[in-house]
């Protein structure tokens, strides 16, 4: 990892080891209305024979739909493991073929890939594991750089509140030690392993700030808060006949694009396209 930043090795350290079992299980298990509106929008979005750079392949999960739908990809991630896991979940789907790279590397630092190389960019964990706003803004400027002109990001954040309720809900008791870093994670969304082991080094956000990162690079096709009012049921979801289901996801849709519903979201997603 000597490519890396100290934040970088950190997260990739924390997937690699601690979490890796959960981000292979946590979008079926636990969010499964996240997967599901985010699957609508890239369904809307791709196309058979596009060619998609996935920067932060997580589960895996994404990575095997978009393969299914006929899309080359370029898998990256800072873990090398969640990298492994993914491409040995398209090998066990006979969708090996469709890897066109896979590289161990950060969505900051993305030179092995030529500009306007690519058709979509996914951007579903980096952006709340990059601390700094001018890694972010990196990020960003990165994927930017490697779509096509009219080429489609999506990109996700998690909302700065979210910590906060689960404090409240687990361990109420410890607001009183924590009074200063509340203050302070007001002001600057980021988070550690001591107050937040689940999650490790990371960067929540508002929706104010979210949408910022995106100005003048792209045209906003759709933001919203992809659980809305389902944030503490999903998994309700899953039991859910199929027909009933796409009604409900499309209330989530339709409720997740007020302000209302992205403050009872935990993830936010950003659907644009580069200008």
């Amino acid at each position: 990892m000597s490519d890396f930043s100290e934040e970088e090795s950190n997260v990739a350290r924390h997937y690699n080891e601690a979490f890796f079992d959960d981000e292979l299980a946590r979008l079926p298990q636990e969010s499964p209305v996240e997967l599901a509106v985010t699957r609508r929008w890239l369904r809307r979005v791709a196309k058979t024979a596009d060619v998609a750079a996935e920067i932060g392949v997580g589960g895996g999960h994404y990575t095997e739909f978009l393969a299914r739908l006929g899309c080359g990809l370029h898998l990256v991630d800072v873990s090398e493991r969640l990298l492994d896991a993914a491409v040995e979940k398209l090998r066990r789907a006979g969708l090996e073929d469709r890897i066109a790279s896979r590289l161990h590397a950060s969505g900051a630092r993305l030179e092995s890939l030529p500009s306007g190389s690519v058709d979509l960019v996914l951007l579903m964990g980096p952006l709340y594991h990059l601390r700094s706003l001018a890694e972010r803004q990196r990020s960003v400027q990165e994927s930017a750089r490697i779509l096509k002109r009219g080429g489609t990001l999506f990109a996700a954040g998690i909302n700065r509140l979210s910590y906060l309720r689960d404090l409240f809900r687990m361990n109420p008791s410890l607001v009183s030690e924590r009074v200063a870093f509340h203050q302070q994670y007001l002001r600057d969304g980021n988070l550690d392993p001591e107050h937040a082991p689940p999650i490790g080094h990371a960067h929540m956000t508002t929706a104010t700030e979210f949408v910022t990162l995106f100005e003048g690079k792209f045209e906003e096709v759709v933001f919203l808060g992809v659980e809305s009012f389902t944030t503490p049921w999903q998994k309700i979801f899953s039991d859910l006949p199929a027909s009933e289901a796409e009604l409900w996801l499309d209330l989530v849709e339709e409720t997740g694009q007020t302000p209302e519903g992205l403050g009872q979201s935990d993830h936010f997603l950003f659907v644009g396209r580069k200008l």
